[in-house]
């Protein structure tokens, strides 16, 4: 079942269009990570599917209910962190938490439990006393979207949540948003960190120009788009000698690194391998190490927003 249905969905300002007719299906208590870059349309799309902007043409469906003519009723289902900072500056941490739990009308007993998790699964406990004003800017991040979950919600917005996060922060939330979700919360999450959309999301979609050109899971998007291969081969020789041997071979790289690594990238890198296996074989240049080198999601990523960009211009 899907919990958020959009179709033609567009936004305009004045002659510069953000959001460019798109559809979207997101299935319920699945992690739907919507990838971009900068000034591609995400943030606009996140404001226009949780009401806080309306859409100049198209329609909105979250959970059932249309989220165009009945704002309200969303949102008091779905749970929204934006990328901009937003914290009480006077409150303690634990104070924070307690009254957003009071502003969703959070019963008492429900609200003292769920503060205590928080501060336990967010890494908070140490700070909890002290005021919001006073805590870094990656503190601040981690008790903005801590406070989130202190309501029932059935949809969460995540825009870019770990900012400003140290590693292990990061990966606690990821690992927090994960157990929810297979709790049934669905989750809807925008990163510029892309092996936090792999390691993270069940479905993802790319964004550029406001136009959706890829949606599917990144084991799917790795089979469809990553059919160029990475191949590194390590041996004792200088580059000047090996530039000169492969000369006329495409498709490869040079770098120093305690020898010379030769690094191929290409849809063709065995049939490029064989040729330089054949010439280092013949030169009698023995191979200290070779690894293939599967094809991340960031570089998928690169090559379909570079040829999107290609192709629209």
């Amino acid at each position: 079942m899907s919990c958020i249905v959009a179709k033609s969905l567009s936004k305009s300002y004045g002659s510069t269009t953000a959001v460019d007719s798109i559809d979207l299906a997101v299935n319920s208590g699945k992690i739907f990570g919507f990838l971009g870059p900068n000034g591609a349309g995400k943030t606009t799309t996140i404001k226009l599917l949780t009401t806080l902007i309306a859409p100049t043409g198209g329609t909105i469906n979250i959970l059932g209910i249309d989220a165009v003519r009945h704002p309200l009723e969303v949102r008091k289902k779905i749970g929204v962190v934006l990328q901009q900072p937003s914290y009480e500056p006077t409150l303690s941490v634990e104070k924070s938490l307690e009254k957003y739990g009071m502003m969703w009308n959070v019963e008492r007993k429900t609200r003292k439990d769920r503060v205590k998790e928080l501060l336990s699964s967010f890494n908070l406990e140490e700070i909890r006393s002290i005021k919001n004003e006073d805590l870094s800017i990656g503190q601040r991040r981690r008790v903005q979207v801590a406070r989130e979950f202190m309501h029932d919600m059935e949809l969460l917005f995540l825009d870019e949540p770990t900012v400003g996060l140290d590693p292990s922060a990061r990966r606690g939330l990821l690992d927090f948003i994960k157990k929810k979700a297979k709790e049934g919360l669905t989750v809807f999450f925008t990163t510029h960190i892309l092996n936090e959309a792999e390691y993270i999301c069940d479905e993802i979609a790319i964004i550029n120009k406001g136009k959706i050109i890829a949606v599917d899971t990144p084991e799917e998007l790795k089979n469809k788009f990553g059919k160029e291969k990475t191949i590194k081969i390590h041996v004792q020789e200088t580059q000047k000698v090996l530039s000169n041997l492969l000369s006329g071979i495409k498709d490869y790289e040079l770098g120093f690194n305690s020898g010379t690594n030769i690094t191929i990238r290409s849809n063709d890198s065995e049939e490029v391998l064989l040729k330089i296996l054949q010439i280092l074989t013949t030169n009698n240049i023995p191979i200290e190490d070779l690894a293939v080198v599967p094809t991340s999601l960031e570089e998928i990523f690169l090559t379909m927003v570079k040829n999107s960009n290609a192709s629209s211009d």
